[in-house]
C-alpha cells in the first residue's frame, strides 16, 4: 500500500484514509468563487481566467468527520516583464492564479502564526513544536491545492488524444517542413531544409484567436497532412499506420509511421503546447512540427507581453514547493517542518497524470541530503470532471458574434481567510483601478507584493515575545528582506540541495531587487 507523510507530525497514514473527492473539491472552489464580489471577475461571455485555491482539510480522529475550508483563492493569467520589476518590492511580479492562491495562503498562515504566538491558543492551524520558538501543524490538519487547469509549463505539454474542442488557440508562426512559418510569413533567412517533395505540407486549423497572451498555455490543435486525394475516411487508413506511446526518463513521446508515398489525409499526433519559454541558459525547444515542438522536463519562464519575465512557470514552482514546502523562507523561521500540499486537484481540462508526475514529482525524485524538516513529499494527483465556468474552453463555447474578441481577463483576484482586507484585486502588478498619480504610494500596493508580505512578517516578529523568538531571528544585523530570507538557514540549505541536484539552471534572484525594508 502506498503511504506518505500527512502534515507535519510525520504520522504515516495510508492513502485510503486521506482520499478526497476531486469533484467535491472543485465544486467547493467554484461555489466560493461565485460568492466573491463582481470586481475583477471576467466579463461574461467574452473574458476567461484561471482559478486556483488552497483548501484546509481538518480531520477529527474521534468523530471521524472531515472539514474542508477554502483558506485562499486566486485568479489571474498575467506576469510583468523584467524591466517593470521594482527594487522596492512594491509590485506583484507574477499574477498567475496558482501564485496568487499561494501568496494569499501566506497571508493566512502569518495570521494563524500571530494567533499562536500571542498565547491565546486560538490558532486553527498551529500548535507548539519541540524546538524553541518553533511551531507545527495541529494533528489532523493538512492542505490541498486546487487549480482549474494544468499548471503552465511542463505539466501542460500533454499528448493529444482528441482533436475536437481543443481549449486554446495554436501557437503563432509554427515552423513547418522546409522552414515555412505556418500562420505567418516565411523568413527569408530560413533555407529550405531537406528537399523531399513527398513530405506533405502542414495545414493549420483555423481559429478566431491567434495572439498569445501571458498564460495562454496554448493547447495546440491537430495538424492535418494535406494532399490532393480528398477527404480522409476510415477505409483509406493504411494498415501500417501505428501510434505508440513510450516513456523514457519520464518523458512522453508519440510516434506515428505511415507510407511516405501515400496521398491520404492523416492526423499527425501532436501535443498541447505551453506559452512558457525555456530558461535562457538551458536547452531551447526544437520547434518541430507535432510532438517535436517542445522539450520536456525543463525549466521554463512565463511569457510577458512583448517583454521577457523572470517568473518561473507554475509547473516549476509546484515542483519546488513539493521539496521546500509552500511556506517560503520567511515563515520557515517559525516552522519546525516545511508545509506540503498532500493533494493537488486539477479541474476538467486536457490532462495527463503521467505528465503531471513528470513535471511535479519525477524531476525532483532523486534529491537527497535535505536538512531536518524537509523531505520529498509528492502530492496525490487527482482530476475533477467539473470544468471552471470561466475557462477559455467554456467562454469559446458560449461566445456569441458581436460580443467582442475573446481574451483573458486583465485583473487578478486574491481572497484569503484573514480578518483585515481579505480581498485584493490587482492589474498590472498594482491595485486594480489605481491612478498613475498614486503609483509608488502604499495605496497602490497589492497586499501580496513582497514588501507587504514582508511587513506582515515583521509584524509577526514584533508580536512574538522576545524570549520565544526562534534563534534564527535573534540576530541584530537583520534589516532587509534579503537579510531575513538568507537568515532562514535550513530553508536555504534545502534550496541549495534542490538547485544543485535537480534545478541547476534555475535563475538566481537579483539581490538588488531584494534589499528593501
Amino acid at each position: 500500500m502506498r503511504e506518505y507523510s500527512l502534515g507535519l507530525d510525520q504520522n504515516i497514514v495510508p492513502v485510503r484514509f486521506n482520499m478526497v473527492n476531486a469533484d467535491e473539491i472543485a465544486k467547493l472552489c467554484y461555489d466560493w468563487f461565485n460568492q466573491l464580489p463582481r470586481r475583477g471577475k471576467p466579463e461574461p461571455g467574452r473574458e476567461w481566467t484561471l482559478l486556483a485555491a488552497v483548501v484546509k482539510i481538518t480531520r477529527c480522529a474521534k468523530s471521524g468527520t472531515v472539514d474542508k475550508e477554502v483558506v485562499s483563492m486566486g485568479t489571474g493569467t498575467k506576469c510583468i516583464g523584467q524591466m517593470s520589476m521594482s527594487p522596492s518590492g512594491d509590485i506583484l511580479n507574477d499574477s498567475h492564479a496558482e501564485v496568487i492562491a499561494r501568496r494569499g495562503c501566506i497571508r493566512y498562515l502569518i495570521q494563524e502564526l500571530r494567533r499562536a504566538v500571542s498565547g491565546g491558543g486560538d490558532s486553527a492551524v498551529f500548535c507548539m513544536a519541540d524546538q524553541k520558538g518553533k511551531w507545527r501543524l495541529q494533528s489532523g490538519v493538512s492542505f490541498l491545492f486546487f487549480t482549474s487547469h494544468t499548471p503552465c509549463g511542463d505539466a501542460s505539454i500533454i499528448p493529444m488524444t482528441d482533436s475536437k474542442a481543443q481549449p486554446c488557440p495554436p501557437v503563432p508562426s509554427v515552423k513547418g517542413h522546409g522552414g515555412t512559418s505556418i500562420g505567418g510569413k516565411r523568413k527569408a533567412d530560413e533555407p529550405n531544409q531537406g528537399g523531399n517533395t513527398k513530405i506533405p505540407c502542414l495545414v493549420e486549423q483555423e481559429t478566431g484567436e491567434t495572439r498569445l497572451e501571458d498564460k495562454e498555455d496554448t493547447k495546440q490543435p491537430y495538424f492535418l497532412l494535406s494532399s490532393k486525394s480528398g477527404d480522409l475516411s476510415k477505409s483509406h487508413l493504411p494498415e501500417t499506420a501505428v501510434e505508440t506511446v513510450s516513456q523514457a526518463s519520464a518523458q512522453l513521446e508519440i510516434k506515428t509511421t505511415f507510407p511516405s508515398d501515400t496521398g491520404l489525409h492523416l492526423p499527425v499526433p501532436d501535443i498541447h503546447r505551453t506559452g512558457a519559454k525555456c530558461v535562457p541558459s538551458g536547452p531551447a525547444d526544437p520547434l518541430q512540427a507535432g510532438v517535436g515542438y517542445h522539450s520536456t522536463g525543463v525549466l521554463r519562464v512565463k511569457p510577458g507581453r512583448g517583454e521577457p519575465t523572470l517568473s518561473l512557470s507554475c509547473s516549476d514552482k509546484l515542483a519546488r514547493w513539493a521539496v521546500l514546502g509552500f511556506q517560503g523562507a520567511l515563515l520557515s523561521h517559525y516552522l519546525q517542518e516545511a508545509l506540503y500540499f498532500t493533494t493537488v486537484v486539477v479541474g476538467k481540462c486536457p490532462y495527463s497524470e503521467e505528465v503531471m508526475q513528470r513535471a511535479m514529482v519525477t524531476r525532483c525524485s532523486h534529491v537527497s541530503h535535505l536538512p531536518a524538516g524537509f523531505s520529498l513529499c509528492p502530492p496525490v494527483l487527482l482530476q475533477s470532471s467539473l470544468e471552471f465556468p470561466f475557462s477559455q474552453a467554456q467562454i469559446k463555447l458560449r461566445h456569441q458574434a458581436g460580443h467582442g474578441r475573446i481574451s483573458p481577463c486583465g485583473a487578478a483576484i486574491s481572497w484569503c481567510n484573514v480578518t483585515d482586507e481579505p480581498l485584493d484585486v490587482t492589474a498590472n502588478g498594482y491595485k486594480h483601478g489605481i491612478t498613475k498619480k498614486a503609483l509608488g504610494t502604499p495605496k497602490a500596493r497589492s497586499l501580496l507584493c513582497k514588501l507587504e508580505l514582508f511587513h506582515s512578517f515583521l509584524s509577526l516578529v514584533s508580536a512574538t515575545d522576545p524570549s520565544a523568538l526562534p534563534d534564527s531571528l535573534r540576530r541584530k544585523e537583520l534589516q532587509t528582506y534579503w537579510d531575513y530570507k538568507q537568515a532562514s538557514q535550513t530553508y536555504q540549505q534545502a534550496w541549495q540541495q534542490l538547485r544543485s541536484q535537480a534545478f541547476p539552471l534555475w535563475p538566481r534572484s537579483n539581490r538588488d531587487l531584494l534589499l528593501f525594508h
